[in-house]
């Protein structure tokens, strides 16, 4: 996410923060090459001046060119002034209200709107614990509201029909009175988009807006658009009380100028962004946390929250006391872990969000590759007997034979998951012995890189199941 930008900022603080004093001659240098970074990442121009003149302003105060450390107190401004550009704070939605809460999702076709409202709808029922209703009143794009329905059922929520022959108030209305006598929380309403603004739509979503009169009515914009994205927003804050925006496809987008745009352009807070296609693949957006990792200080937080929601804790607690019981760790318990890490985003996802990793740089081709052995791992032991899986020992040749061909791969891609499998079988009972951790720390520093036993990444850089 925002590679390019994390780059080129990068870049253009790199000098700065190792300054044992801070001139403004040095300040000015830098701050050109800030502008440049942020007009190629497509940040609009007002946003771009207003930014570079309250950092350089902060920049020359006594407080700063007398520190201690003066370039890492720079860094630090740097931080705070993009955090104010997106926003101080994660703003949440605002549900109070007398049930069901109306939530209108307004935006160009596209943007990704319908699969936002089936994201949401996810979001609210697992995190919020709200009882769903979606409806369509999209009458014009012809799978719509199938599409709607199909992803209703995927995410559990309730779904109202609609046709493409109604009108797109009275499907809102009977969907609100639906939504009463089934006692749900939150109504979201999936209006129709266009491929531009044009006044047909713009009076047809205000005379929506006033039937139902929504307590949140959120803009859904595609981030890859970069500042055409703020423009469009602004249109539609013109027309609508926007209450928020939704940033989309933000895990594609390597330049920014979207999220650095948005509040600033229409005053609006940037309320979520879509990771990805998968319906949990809704992140809150929180400023702090994506301008630390634009300047490439990770993004912990989301992290150990995405684990604390992902990981099985059950599978887990299970494999620690099958573990403790001294039985083995077996190719079912290899498997897990695979998995386990795909709900986690992947290798790539995880590493996005750890300090120095936002921009994987070098590591780009390596981590594609790791992914792409998940998969070729995933194939390979789902091929197999759960017997074999189980008892990985009983693995001969002409079940290794047999094994390669159900997964469409070579008899030495099976041989090698079986190694990979041994060694973090050793790591783990590594992990079990005493003093288990520092042990299993040195067995991954030491495991090889890519010529080494282990094959895959740089020693010491990722356990051997990543290799």
């Amino acid at each position: 996410m925002f590679e390019s930008l994390t780059d080129r900022l990068g870049s253009a603080l790199k000098g700065i923060t190792g300054q044992a004093k801070l001139t403004e001659e040095n300040i000015k240098g830098t701050m050109r090459e800030v502008r440049m970074a942020l007009l190629e990442a497509d940040v609009a121009l007002p946003v771009v001046k207003d930014f570079t003149a309250q950092v350089k302003e902060r920049a020359v105060g006594t407080d700063v060119l007398k520190s201690l450390n003066p370039g890492q107190v720079f860094l630090k401004i740097v931080h705070e002034e993009l955090q104010s550009v997106m926003g101080e704070a994660n703003e949440k939605l605002n549900l109070a209200t007398q049930p069901p809460a109306i939530v209108m999702m307004a935006g160009l076709q596209g943007a990704g709107k319908t699969t936002t409202v089936g994201k949401l709808a996810k979001f609210l029922a697992e995190r919020e614990k709200k009882k769903v209703m979606v409806v369509s009143a999209d009458v014009y794009r012809p799978a719509a509201i199938k599409q709607l329905e199909t992803l209703a059922n995927e995410v559990g929520a309730g779904f109202h029909p609609s046709t493409a022959d109604e009108k797109p108030i009275h499907i809102a209305k009977g969907a609100i009175d639906a939504a009463r006598r089934g006692a749900y929380d939150v109504l979201l309403v999936d209006t129709a988009g266009r491929l531009t603004v044009d006044e047909q739509m713009m009076g047809e979503i205000k005379d929506l807006h006033a039937a139902i009169t929504p307590i949140e009515t959120l803009f859904v914009v595609d981030a890859m658009t970069g500042q055409d994205a703020a423009n469009t927003a602004k249109a539609f804050n013109d027309a609508l009380p926007l209450t928020g925006v939704v940033l989309t496809k933000a895990d594609g987008d390597a330049r920014g100028g979207a999220a650095l745009s948005v509040r600033h352009i229409t005053g609006k807070p940037i309320k979520f962004m879509g990771m990805g296609e998968k319906t949990d693949a809704l992140e809150p957006f929180h400023p702090d946390r994506v301008a630390s990792r634009i300047l490439d200080m990770g993004d912990v937080l989301t992290l150990i929250e995405e684990a604390e929601r992902k990981i099985d804790k059950s599978k887990a607690d299970k494999l620690a006391k099958k573990l403790k019981t001294g039985k083995g760790f077996d190719l079912e318990d290899f498997l897990d872990q695979i998995q386990q890490m795909k709900n986690m985003g992947g290798l790539t996802g995880m590493l996005d969000k750890l300090p120095g990793m936002g921009n994987l740089g070098a590591m780009a081709k390596q981590t594609t590759a790791a992914e792409g052995q998940f998969k070729q791992m995933e194939s390979i032991i789902f091929s197999m007997t759960l017997d074999e899986r189980r008892f990985p020992d009983k693995i001969n040749g002409s079940r290794k034979k047999r094994i390669a061909a159900g997964s469409g791969t070579q008899i030495q891609d099976v041989n090698r998951v079986l190694k990979q499998h041994k060694q973090m079988q050793k790591m783990m009972k590594k992990v079990t012995a005493k003093g288990g951790m520092k042990k299993m720390m040195r067995a991954m520093g030491g495991m090889g890189g890519p010529g080494g036993p282990g094959g895959g990444m740089p020693p010491g850089g990722m356990p051997p199941m990543m290799r």
